[in-house]
């Protein structure tokens, strides 16, 4: 079932989780042992990110560098299959623009509505480690929304090759929001533009990144609203975990920790109390948007089980 066909059914607020690719090497059974102790909790969906492949350039003996690939994660398509046959819940596929030639988001496409894969979220993703801002792939997109296009296309039963057209397919379109701003953005005005644009490409509803302020996810859904976006809007929810995370997340994800929080984390005394700290304020970050009415509450797992039990049975 499509995620906005199970948002307009719900008669409460969902759950739905996030979970990343393991690392070459490790078989399925390590996506199972993360879920396996979350499932009770009975979510809508679960969403698998896809992460571009990393490389770096050995110089060989004759002066030529040879690419060589440092780290690499099994497919996501493979693992939404396996996660749909399993559990008999939905899978959303995460496909980016980084490392993904417009051929190659099209085979992802064809291979997922195949295995009866009909939900996506679609992201540009970040710049590759060795690149100071963001490269599309040669023959690929440079934007998200580049990415919308082709899906909606491919749902009107348009290919890259016009000549050798195939059957509709019927995907639900997911993309990301900034409650913050993207922060390649100038202003949050133009975020919301470029948000806008998105969703009347055909965008069908929009996931946050993380956010520790709740006042900051509503006064983003009012702007929203107000620049004429009306689709299902998913809070984006991460538990902080360790003390280092306070400066840590702010710099990678380019989101600010309340000085609450802050405080909290620096006059916990343990590992374990400033873990605590984190669940807290989580299940009350949650608790507060669930009592709003937000249509799902949306986790960033990141491969904490027994954090996210922790919030579950607080929450739901």
């Amino acid at each position: 079932m499509k995620v906005t066909e199970r948002i307009h059914q719900a008669t409460s607020t969902l759950l739905s989780f996030e979970v990343l690719p393991p690392l070459k090497g490790k078989s399925v059974q390590s996506i199972y042992d993360i879920l396996d102790p979350l499932m009770t909790f009975n979510p809508a969906f679960v969403n698998v990110t896809y992460h571009r492949s990393e490389y770096m350039y050995k110089k060989r003996s004759e002066g030529i560098f040879e690419k060589i690939y440092t780290r690499k994660r099994p497919g996501t398509v493979g693992i939404c299959a396996a996660i749909q046959f399993k559990y008999k819940v939905d899978a959303v596929a995460h496909l980016i623009c980084g490392g993904f030639t417009k051929e190659d988001t099209e085979d992802a496409l064809v291979d997922l509505w195949f295995l009866d894969i009909e939900n996506v979220l679609l992201l540009r993703g970040d710049a590759a480690r060795n690149e100071r801002v963001f490269e599309p792939e040669p023959g690929g997109h440079a934007h998200a929304i580049d990415l919308v296009k082709q899906v909606v296309n491919m749902n009107k039963g348009l290919y890259l090759e016009e000549e050798h057209q195939g059957g509709k397919t019927d995907f639900n379109i997911g993309i990301a929001g900034y409650p913050e701003k993207h922060f390649e953005s100038p202003n949050m005005s133009t975020d919301l533009k470029v948000l806008k644009e998105k969703v009347d490409a055909g965008a069908h509803y929009i996931v946050t990144q993380m956010f520790f302020d709740n006042q900051k996810f509503f006064a983003f859904e009012k702007k929203c609203r107000e620049a004429g976006i009306h689709v299902p809007i998913i809070p984006g929810l991460k538990p902080l975990t360790a003390a280092a995370q306070i400066n840590t997340i702010p710099r990678i994800f380019h989101v600010d920790i309340p000085e609450a929080l802050a405080d909290a984390v620096e006059k916990a005394g343990s590992a374990e109390a400033v873990q605590k700290v984190g669940t807290d304020w989580c299940v009350e970050q949650s608790r507060e948007l669930k009592a709003a009415g937000v249509p799902c509450l949306h986790y960033y797992t990141m491969g904490k089980i027994d954090v996210m039990r922790s919030i579950m049975q607080e929450v739901f």
